[in-house]
């Protein structure tokens, strides 16, 4: 009689952890962890930042007939409690009005000693929200001394742009075009240059692409859909410096840090950069942490050289631009001098298991360098 025998086909030796252990491996799992501590600080930066606006000295000019009527009326509102205003003194109403299309103040009030009416200067193109704080503030104060207070807009949000939001979606709509660009790069040709010449190169194409859509979104906004007045030349060298200064930013990432290189890209423009580049909350309306850290990266500096361009005639661009100009710079700095560094060895594309820094045994294995 035949005696059964076992089974000698091939099969999972180690069982169901084996196969999870095949299927998902140590990298893979821990890229996932990343993406899960990016989606944690996305959360908490998001709502961090704007569930509590709260006014933190808004910058804003006093002007009246008399200098003293102007001082004195200045020092009642620093003493608001809580610290709300940040208020200087104009020698008239043309002054304070050129302090407000300087962007070196937010708004204007306006002292009437004969009667018992002010006029409040706003500009609703540097954001919707902080007019209405300062509206607020200032109706809230005029009325506890038994005045009234009316207000006049001398930079308005243009009517396709009620919220004055359209610069700040501009620009984060620039800074995505921008690391996905540089992500793409890295996914054809590896995570890290191979030498020099191929960094150049990715930073050309980088370049090419920015030119292009920073004309096409300076376009969109403006002709298109009437969201954005101001220069649409000005708009599209701010797109273009916008664009090339994340994607640069991500290759040099990338070329620290290979695969993890693109998270810590998410990370500082996305996770530290949307919150704080004061688009649906101006700077004097946001937490301390994000109002200091919000001019200092891409989509704040951006966010308030868009503003300038598209209603104050450009005038307060300058110190954004050179941030996105500075980033733009070291970025491109960092990613040749890490091809350099490198000395040549080829880089694992992304998403093939391997790591970044490794080279193949024999001829035939693994990627070719590029």
């Amino acid at each position: 009689m035949t005696q059964p025998t076992e089974s000698t086909d091939a099969g999972p030796s180690g069982g169901f952890l084996a196969e999870i252990k095949d299927a998902v491996t140590t990298r893979a799992a821990l890229l996932v962890l990343g993406v899960l501590v990016l989606q944690l600080a996305f959360i908490t930066s998001y709502i961090g930042a704007f569930h509590h606006p709260k006014p933190d000295e808004i910058p804003i000019a006093v002007a009246a007939p008399a200098a003293q009527v102007a001082e004195r009326t200045a020092q009642q509102l620093a003493a608001l409690p809580g610290k709300p205003l940040a208020p200087r003194t104009a020698g008239d109403e043309a002054a304070a009005t050129r302090l407000i299309r300087n962007r070196e103040v937010d708004g204007a009030l306006i002292v009437d000693p004969a009667g018992r009416t002010d006029r409040l200067l706003v500009a609703s193109g540097a954001g919707a929200s902080l007019s209405q704080a300062l509206e607020e503030i200032v109706g809230a104060a005029e009325k506890a001394q038994g005045r009234t207070v009316r207000v006049t807009d001398v930079a308005p949000a243009h009517r396709g742009d009620s919220r004055g939001l359209s610069s700040f979606y501009l620009v984060v709509g620039w800074c995505v075009g921008g690391y996905l660009c540089a992500a793409i790069l890295a996914i054809s040709a590896g995570a890290r240059p191979a030498n020099s010449a191929r960094a150049v190169i990715r930073l050309g194409a980088l370049l090419v692409y920015a030119v292009a859509a920073g004309l096409l979104g300076a376009v969109i906004a403006g002709p298109v859909l009437d969201a954005l007045p101001g220069s649409l030349m000005a708009l599209w060298g701010l797109g273009t410096l916008v664009v090339f200064a994340v994607g640069a930013i991500t290759l040099a990432f990338q070329g620290l840090a290979g695969v993890v290189g693109i998270g810590l890209a998410i990370l500082l423009i996305v996770v530290f950069g949307n919150p704080s580049a004061g688009g649906a909350y101006p700077y004097p309306l946001l937490p301390p942490f994000w109002q200091a850290i919000g001019p200092a990266l891409p989509p704040g500096a951006g966010t308030y050289a868009a503003r300038s361009i598209a209603y104050f005639r450009g005038n307060g661009a300058t110190g954004p631009m050179l941030v996105l100009a500075a980033w733009a710079v070291a970025g491109s700095a960092i990613t040749i001098a890490c091809a350099l560094f490198r000395g040549g060895r080829a880089g694992a594309a992304v998403g093939s298991g391997l790591p970044d820094d490794s080279v193949p045994r024999f001829a035939g294995e693994g990627t070719e360098a590029r």
